[in-house]
């Protein structure tokens, strides 16, 4: 299912052969170290890419082309990276590379702490009220297109690893 999700969230008009809303694959995967963890992100990442890539040829195939679902397959079959950037580049004037990130790399969401300041009011012994600001941490999800493969990230977000020597 993720591979059609980018294309079909993200078209301008219904794409042919698409029943209805589109829906979400979702897990929930418990891995015994980060180095695990990261592996798997960074192989879901570039599994990403790679249906995003082939979509992005397929339906300009057949939006642009013409040509049929079962014939935009065929012609598909068996290409590497390579030759669907070609086939974009050289036929349609598409670099890939110039695609928007959130459909090359998708969309990473993580909890994070934010300080949200608010004011409240305050009642006073003589019954007056007071105005005074307060500062609290609350975590709220954070959604971030980026490279999550490299160190830069994790980096980052620190916070999203347990500490386990990795």
């Amino acid at each position: 299912m993720d591979k059609v999700m980018s294309s079909v969230l993200f078209s301008r008009e219904p794409l042919p052969g698409s029943r209805g809303d589109p829906g979400f694959d979702g897990r929930v995967v418990l891995y015994p170290s980060n180095r695990n963890l990261k592996d798997y992100l960074s192989w879901r990442q570039a599994d990403c890419h790679i249906n995003n890539l082939y979509n992005t040829v397929f339906w300009t195939l057949v939006q642009k082309s013409g040509l049929t679902t079962i014939q935009a397959e065929d012609r598909l079959k068996g290409t590497l990276a390579g030759d669907k950037n070609e086939i974009l580049f050289s036929e349609f004037d598409i670099n890939y590379n110039n695609e928007p990130a959130v459909h090359r790399k998708g969309t990473t969401l993580i909890w994070e702490k934010r300080d949200e300041t608010v004011t409240k009011q305050k009642s006073l012994a003589n019954d007056e009220k007071k105005e005074v600001l307060v500062t609290r941490s609350r975590k709220s999800v954070q959604s971030y297109v980026c490279d999550i493969i490299g160190e830069q990230f994790w980096e980052q977000h620190p916070d999203v690893l347990e500490d386990d020597d990795c």
